[in-house]
């Protein structure tokens, strides 16, 4: 595990003991139970979609704050602007986020009917509770950073919670991995989109390149997600070419004074570049 997440996983197991000294699993349990599901995550029939993102900061771009006076009006705008789902990072030491961040987009969204995703370095199922709590429809598994059993126990309790899961992997080992842990679980009743992160985790560097090298490794059967570097339309329609159904978009849109009209812009793109596909293939 690189350096970046093996200290994020030390400060979420932190952030984990903290959180059970105030609330017990038992108690977590049986207060998500009561909320029922969550908006569910429907991805357009067009072929294209956007997971937009919210973060007040980042390791490689900074401070991403500048055009967001509040995570409400940002987060409604992105939903102005199409987006499948909209994920909000959580972590407080590196990207600026905090559950409370989550809780207000979820509550923001909810009458819109569109879903929220905890971004966070999740190592217990503890964490997946307290998103659902928050008011997530979805939270993110990163493949690297735990063993088969535990991220099945993470995809577990997001099926039990009627929640979405992006399953994220960076290289090859990643996603041979997420096979693994996904063909054991044929048969669940769940929803789970498989993505490549295509940042280099040692220097931060985008490498594009990544998703067409990795594409044809992701578990098959899934909507497939291009994480990270997304950035422009020609690169909407590069990863659509190469057969990606969704994007998931942050910095791009956090540094536009008008995220709405760029990610319909996007969309748009996006959906042309793959109905033509389709024609050609038909």
């Amino acid at each position: 595990m690189s350096g970046l997440l093996t200290q994020m996983a030390q400060a979420s197991l932190a952030r984990l003991e903290q959180a059970r000294a105030r609330e017990s699993e038992q108690a977590l349990w049986s207060r998500v139970c009561d909320l029922g599901a969550p908006p569910a995550l429907k991805l357009s029939h067009e072929g294209f979609d956007v997971i937009a993102e919210c973060k007040l900061q980042s390791p490689s771009a900074g401070d991403l704050s500048a055009h967001t006076s509040d995570v409400e009006s940002r987060v409604k705008a992105y939903a102005q602007g199409g987006a499948c789902a909209v994920s909000v990072l959580t972590e407080p030491t590196r990207f600026g986020g905090k559950l409370e961040h989550l809780a207000q987009a979820a509550a923001a969204l909810k009458p819109l009917g569109v879903p929220v995703m905890r971004k966070d370095f999740l190592v217990d199922p503890y964490q997946v509770m307290e998103a659902r709590a928050a008011g997530a429809g979805g939270v993110l598994v990163i493949a690297r950073m735990l063993d088969q059993g535990r991220l099945t126990a993470l995809l577990d309790c997001a099926a039990m919670l009627k929640m979405f899961v992006l399953f994220e992997g960076f290289d090859a080992q990643d996603l041979a991995l997420m096979r693994e842990v996904l063909h054991a679980r044929k048969g669940h009743e769940e929803q789970v989109l498989v993505g490549v992160n295509c940042r280099d985790l040692q220097t931060l560097a985008v490498e594009l390149p990544r998703l067409e090298q990795l594409l044809e490794q992701l578990p098959e059967g899934f909507p497939r997600v291009a994480e990270s570097g997304v950035k422009s339309l020609a690169d909407v329609e590069r990863v659509v070419e190469l057969g990606y159904t969704v994007a998931l978009i942050g910095t791009t849109l956090m540094n536009s004074e008008e995220p709405a009209r760029v990610l319909d812009e996007m969309l748009t793109k996006g959906r042309e570049r793959a109905m033509a596909t389709k024609a050609v293939d038909g």
